[in-house]
């Protein structure tokens, strides 16, 4: 299997990997932490793929997919930590003042689970990050000990996930998802 990643510029894809099925549904669109909550709380149906449209423009994108054969199996959100929630969420610290990234997302299709996508767009992300010039990227996978995390609340990536590209725990969080602790995981990309 040969599985490209690049980073995120085309709307339909990434439809087909966070979109609803209905145009008009209120679901994430990964949005949840890419936008203040404010902001996210007041967009409705066809307004947040919009906003995805718009995003999808920016330099950088607001993430990467994963392709197997021109078939978008996966998507990243991977963006400066400063333009996310996670600018000033109360629940995951800050370990120092540097102009990070943050992975948050990490969503593999059905059908596609298994073959090591999720590792591949991690991997993805911490190239996007570098090329971009970020000092560090940091995720906020949960730390499951083994443990079998629903599908639904997968999204974060577990702890396992992140070592086994390179990260360290940095800190630990007040966040819980899925009854298990959220853990700051943290790869330095000035080396």
């Amino acid at each position: 299997m040969a599985i490209e990643v690049r980073p995120a510029t085309e709307f339909e894809d990434v439809r087909a990997l966070v979109g609803p099925k209905r145009p008009d549904a209120n679901v994430c669109w990964c949005l949840s932490y890419r936008i203040p909550s404010k902001q996210n709380q007041t967009l409705h149906g066809t307004e947040r793929g919009d906003l995805v449209q718009q995003l999808l423009k920016q330099d950088p994108p607001p993430g990467i997919l994963a392709y197997d054969g021109g078939e978008p199996v996966g998507w990243a959100g991977v963006h400066p930590r400063a333009d996310t929630s996670f600018a000033h969420n109360r629940k995951i610290p800050h370990v120092d003042d540097l102009d990070v990234w943050s992975v948050w997302c990490i969503r593999v299709r059905p059908g596609h689970r298994g073959k090591g996508i999720s590792h591949q767009l991690l991997r993805g992300a911490v190239e996007m990050a570098k090329s971009y010039g970020a000092p560090a990227i940091e995720g906020y996978p949960v730390d499951n000990q083994g443990q079998k995390v629903d599908l639904t609340m997968a999204y974060t990536g577990t702890r396992k996930l992140f070592e086994d590209a390179g990260f360290t725990k940095a800190a630990d969080t007040e966040s819980v998802l899925n009854g298990f602790p959220r853990v700051l995981m943290r790869l330095d990309l000035q080396r």
